[in-house]
Protein backbone atom coordinates (compact mmCIF):
# COMPACT_ATOMS: atom_id res chain seq x y z
CA UNK A 1 0.00 0.00 0.00
CA UNK A 2 0.81 3.58 -0.83
CA UNK A 3 0.90 6.13 1.72
CA UNK A 4 0.39 9.60 0.86
CA UNK A 5 2.14 12.13 3.84
CA UNK A 6 2.30 16.07 2.71
CA UNK A 7 3.51 18.77 3.99
CA UNK A 8 3.63 22.78 3.29
CA UNK A 9 6.36 24.86 1.73
CA UNK A 10 7.34 27.27 4.44
CA UNK A 11 5.14 30.51 4.52
CA UNK A 12 4.88 33.73 6.34
CA UNK A 13 8.09 34.68 6.50
CA UNK A 14 9.65 31.56 7.76
CA UNK A 15 12.65 29.69 6.38
CA UNK A 16 11.15 26.13 7.27
CA UNK A 17 7.98 24.38 8.01
CA UNK A 18 7.93 21.31 10.37
CA UNK A 19 5.23 19.79 8.29
CA UNK A 20 7.85 19.32 5.05
CA UNK A 21 10.57 18.30 7.43
CA UNK A 22 8.74 15.87 8.99
CA UNK A 23 7.06 14.44 5.84
CA UNK A 24 10.70 14.19 4.35
CA UNK A 25 12.11 13.21 6.94
CA UNK A 26 9.64 10.01 6.99
CA UNK A 27 9.63 8.99 3.06
CA UNK A 28 10.52 5.82 1.97
CA UNK A 29 9.87 4.34 5.12
CA UNK A 30 7.83 0.98 5.48
CA UNK A 31 5.10 1.70 8.41
CA UNK A 32 2.48 -1.08 9.02
CA UNK A 33 1.13 -2.19 5.88
CA UNK A 34 2.34 0.44 3.48
CA UNK A 35 5.67 2.31 2.52
CA UNK A 36 5.46 6.20 2.86
CA UNK A 37 5.70 9.06 0.06
CA UNK A 38 6.00 12.23 0.99
CA UNK A 39 5.46 15.40 -1.25
CA UNK A 40 5.62 18.67 -0.46
CA UNK A 41 2.80 21.10 -1.50
CA UNK A 42 2.91 24.97 -1.92
CA UNK A 43 1.22 27.58 0.38
CA UNK A 44 -1.06 28.90 -2.00
CA UNK A 45 -4.76 28.50 -2.91
CA UNK A 46 -4.26 28.39 -6.28
CA UNK A 47 -1.86 25.52 -6.50
CA UNK A 48 -2.18 23.54 -3.60
CA UNK A 49 -5.12 21.88 -4.35
CA UNK A 50 -3.62 20.69 -8.20
CA UNK A 51 -0.19 19.42 -6.52
CA UNK A 52 -2.70 16.95 -4.17
CA UNK A 53 -4.55 15.91 -7.10
CA UNK A 54 -1.70 14.92 -9.10
CA UNK A 55 0.36 12.95 -5.81
CA UNK A 56 -3.51 11.45 -5.33
CA UNK A 57 -3.06 10.32 -9.11
CA UNK A 58 0.05 8.96 -9.09
CA UNK A 59 -0.17 7.15 -6.13
CA UNK A 60 -3.08 6.10 -5.41
CA UNK A 61 -2.68 5.53 -2.17
CA UNK A 62 -4.58 3.61 0.36
CA UNK A 63 -3.67 6.41 3.71
CA UNK A 64 -3.24 10.30 3.09
CA UNK A 65 -1.83 12.38 6.27
CA UNK A 66 -1.71 15.70 5.35
CA UNK A 67 0.47 17.97 7.64
CA UNK A 68 0.33 21.78 8.42
CA UNK A 69 2.18 24.36 10.84
CA UNK A 70 0.10 25.50 13.75
CA UNK A 71 2.14 27.94 15.74
CA UNK A 72 0.71 28.51 19.14
CA UNK A 73 0.03 24.86 19.69
CA UNK A 74 1.50 22.92 22.16
CA UNK A 75 0.32 19.34 21.03
CA UNK A 76 0.25 17.24 18.01
CA UNK A 77 -3.40 18.40 16.70
CA UNK A 78 -5.54 15.71 15.07
CA UNK A 79 -7.87 17.24 13.01
CA UNK A 80 -11.63 16.46 12.69
CA UNK A 81 -13.26 18.32 10.32
CA UNK A 82 -12.79 20.19 7.35
CA UNK A 83 -15.16 23.55 6.45
CA UNK A 84 -16.09 25.13 2.94
CA UNK A 85 -14.75 27.85 4.14
CA UNK A 86 -11.37 30.45 2.92
CA UNK A 87 -10.59 33.27 4.98
CA UNK A 88 -7.38 33.80 4.99
CA UNK A 89 -5.35 35.88 8.02
CA UNK A 90 -2.29 36.42 6.11
CA UNK A 91 -1.21 36.76 2.26
CA UNK A 92 -0.29 33.07 0.65
CA UNK A 93 3.44 32.53 -0.83
CA UNK A 94 1.76 33.79 -4.24
CA UNK A 95 -0.06 37.34 -2.30
CA UNK A 96 -3.11 36.18 -2.10
CA UNK A 97 -5.76 36.11 0.73
CA UNK A 98 -9.19 35.56 -0.30
CA UNK A 99 -11.55 36.37 2.44
CA UNK A 100 -15.28 34.79 3.27
CA UNK A 101 -14.87 32.64 0.08
CA UNK A 102 -16.02 28.58 -0.42
CA UNK A 103 -13.56 26.19 -0.72
CA UNK A 104 -15.86 24.89 -3.37
CA UNK A 105 -18.74 26.38 -4.58
CA UNK A 106 -21.03 22.68 -4.97
CA UNK A 107 -19.73 21.47 -1.55
CA UNK A 108 -21.05 20.82 1.35
CA UNK A 109 -20.56 22.57 4.52
CA UNK A 110 -18.14 20.59 5.83
CA UNK A 111 -16.33 16.81 6.00
CA UNK A 112 -15.11 14.80 8.78
CA UNK A 113 -11.99 12.83 8.79
CA UNK A 114 -12.19 9.62 7.96
CA UNK A 115 -9.06 8.72 10.47
CA UNK A 116 -9.86 6.80 13.63
CA UNK A 117 -8.57 9.80 15.24
CA UNK A 118 -9.58 9.34 19.06
CA UNK A 119 -7.32 5.49 18.83
CA UNK A 120 -4.48 8.17 17.20
CA UNK A 121 -4.78 10.45 19.58
CA UNK A 122 -4.95 8.04 22.87
CA UNK A 123 -2.06 5.65 20.94
CA UNK A 124 0.35 9.05 20.76
CA UNK A 125 -0.42 9.99 24.47
CA UNK A 126 -0.46 6.46 25.99
CA UNK A 127 3.29 6.30 24.24
CA UNK A 128 4.26 9.47 25.48
CA UNK A 129 3.96 11.94 22.48
CA UNK A 130 1.51 15.09 23.44
CA UNK A 131 -1.94 14.74 21.29
CA UNK A 132 -5.27 16.28 21.08
CA UNK A 133 -8.18 16.56 18.82
CA UNK A 134 -8.98 19.35 17.42
CA UNK A 135 -12.24 21.32 15.82
CA UNK A 136 -10.63 23.49 13.83
CA UNK A 137 -7.62 23.58 11.10
CA UNK A 138 -8.82 26.89 10.73
CA UNK A 139 -9.46 28.53 7.38
CA UNK A 140 -5.98 28.93 5.27
CA UNK A 141 -4.44 26.44 2.81
CA UNK A 142 -4.11 23.96 5.39
CA UNK A 143 -8.39 23.87 5.73
CA UNK A 144 -8.48 24.12 2.10
CA UNK A 145 -6.21 21.03 1.41
CA UNK A 146 -7.94 19.23 4.28
CA UNK A 147 -11.34 20.02 2.38
CA UNK A 148 -10.02 19.05 -1.34
CA UNK A 149 -8.71 16.08 0.13
CA UNK A 150 -11.60 14.85 1.79
CA UNK A 151 -13.57 15.96 -1.75
CA UNK A 152 -11.54 13.87 -3.66
CA UNK A 153 -12.03 10.57 -1.64
CA UNK A 154 -15.27 10.68 -0.68
CA UNK A 155 -16.97 7.06 -1.25
CA UNK A 156 -13.46 5.39 -1.55
CA UNK A 157 -12.03 3.25 1.11
CA UNK A 158 -8.92 5.02 1.26
CA UNK A 159 -8.43 6.82 4.72
CA UNK A 160 -7.25 10.57 5.33
CA UNK A 161 -7.16 13.21 7.49
CA UNK A 162 -5.45 16.37 8.78
CA UNK A 163 -2.19 16.94 11.31
CA UNK A 164 -1.38 19.91 12.52
CA UNK A 165 2.05 20.28 14.05
CA UNK A 166 3.58 22.51 16.85
CA UNK A 167 6.66 25.24 15.39
CA UNK A 168 10.22 24.06 15.84
CA UNK A 169 12.08 25.67 19.19
CA UNK A 170 14.32 27.53 16.23
CA UNK A 171 10.91 28.94 15.21
CA UNK A 172 9.79 29.79 18.23
CA UNK A 173 12.97 31.43 19.74
CA UNK A 174 12.56 33.99 16.39
CA UNK A 175 9.16 35.13 17.67
CA UNK A 176 8.65 37.62 20.71
CA UNK A 177 6.42 35.53 22.51
CA UNK A 178 7.95 32.32 22.61
CA UNK A 179 4.92 30.38 21.45
CA UNK A 180 5.01 26.75 22.27
CA UNK A 181 7.24 24.23 20.39
CA UNK A 182 8.47 20.57 19.99
CA UNK A 183 11.60 19.21 18.81
CA UNK A 184 11.75 17.95 15.36
CA UNK A 185 12.81 14.41 16.64
CA UNK A 186 10.08 14.54 18.76
CA UNK A 187 7.27 15.51 15.97
CA UNK A 188 8.92 12.77 13.34
CA UNK A 189 9.15 10.02 16.56
CA UNK A 190 5.10 10.95 16.46
CA UNK A 191 4.31 10.95 13.00
CA UNK A 192 5.81 7.74 12.80
CA UNK A 193 3.74 6.48 15.30
CA UNK A 194 0.36 7.76 14.38
CA UNK A 195 0.42 6.48 10.18
CA UNK A 196 0.58 3.13 12.30
CA UNK A 197 -2.13 3.88 14.14
CA UNK A 198 -4.32 5.39 11.41
CA UNK A 199 -3.87 2.14 9.88
CA UNK A 200 -6.23 0.14 12.68
CA UNK A 201 -9.17 1.29 14.41
CA UNK A 202 -12.29 2.02 13.17
CA UNK A 203 -12.31 4.51 10.67
CA UNK A 204 -15.60 5.72 11.01
CA UNK A 205 -15.76 9.41 12.22
CA UNK A 206 -16.65 9.79 16.16
CA UNK A 207 -18.98 12.61 15.49
CA UNK A 208 -21.39 10.28 13.21
CA UNK A 209 -20.12 10.24 9.75
CA UNK A 210 -18.96 7.43 7.96
CA UNK A 211 -16.51 7.08 5.12
CA UNK A 212 -15.58 10.33 3.54
CA UNK A 213 -19.15 11.61 4.97
CA UNK A 214 -19.81 15.20 4.44
CA UNK A 215 -21.90 17.46 6.17
CA UNK A 216 -25.00 19.10 4.73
Amino acid sequence: MNILLTGFEPFGGEAINPSWEVARALDGELLGQGRVHARRLPTSFAQAPQALRAALAELRPGLVIALGQATGRAEVSIERVAINLIDARIADNLGQRPLDQPVREDGPAAFFSTLPVQSMRDGLRAAGHPAGLSLTAGAFVCNQVFYELQHALQGQAVRSGFVHLPALPQQAAAQPSSPPSMALSGQIAALRLAVVLAQSGDSASPAGGGEGSPIA
